[in-house]
């Protein structure tokens, strides 16, 4: 398989809107990213404009799992915009600390909590599916192959990631910094490419956003 199988063919089937969707998620994806790195608020507006075109394309592409799933990044971004404005002198930038051992507790249960719903909403997705296409779908895990086990894995580590980000967690980036390097192959699997592309370029901003918040951390303990 080259990369003309990888990354155009699939687009071939596309119309030019859903090209261009896909694209202005992925901008604002990014922008979104961006602005985390430099502390700013506006890492949720554009976040939330991102999640809610996927959830559109998801649910038309019918992967409803994943499109349930953006809907609740979508409420995890509001909650994220809250916190972050409460949280901040002038409305805008905040202050990043590291997680305490008790949100470290927190973190791994709500990856466990994570980590079941996904599983449940995997195992009915047949049946949803099936009040969309009216096609005759059992239930079952069985009907899931590995990128539907990594898309429940990586769910869980970004919904992890999101809420220590919401609190302002310098460990937030290496959640994301995991599940970025494993849906660079998952969404190439699934025919979005320039989505995997996307997530190939989160994994580098991740990692200048982890050293970032880091030097940020370090100076404000300096001048404390």
């Amino acid at each position: 398989m080259n990369l003309y199988d990888l990354f155009i063919q699939p687009y071939e089937t596309y119309t030019n809107f859903q090209i261009l969707l896909e694209a202005s998620a992925t901008v604002f994806g990014i922008l979104s990213v961006y602005f985390s790195i430099v502390k700013n608020i506006w890492v949720y507006p554009t976040g939330i404009i991102s999640t809610l075109i996927y959830v559109y394309i998801l649910f038309n592409f019918g992967l409803l799992g994943d499109c349930m799933i953006n809907v609740y990044y979508t409420i995890m971004s509001i909650y994220g915009w809250i916190l972050w404005h409460k949280n901040s002198e002038d409305h805008i930038h905040v202050n990043v600390t590291y997680a305490t051992n008790k949100e470290w507790l927190y973190s791994g249960l709500l990856f466990v909590c994570s980590i079941i719903l996904v599983t449940v909403i995997y195992y009915y997705k047949p049946y949803i599916d099936n009040q969309f296409s009216m096609k005759d779908t059992s239930l079952g895990l069985g009907h899931l192959d590995w990128a539907n086990w990594l898309d429940v894995f990586t769910t869980s580590t970004f919904l992890v990631g999101m809420w220590l980000m919401a609190k302002r967690r310098i460990d937030n980036w290496i959640f994301w910094i995991i599940g970025d390097l494993i849906c660079i192959p998952m969404f190439i699997y699934k025919g979005l490419g320039i989505t995997s592309v996307q997530y190939l370029v989160f994994t580098v901003m991740a990692v200048i956003g982890y050293f970032s918040w880091k030097k940020s951390f370090k100076e404000n303990t300096v001048k404390t």
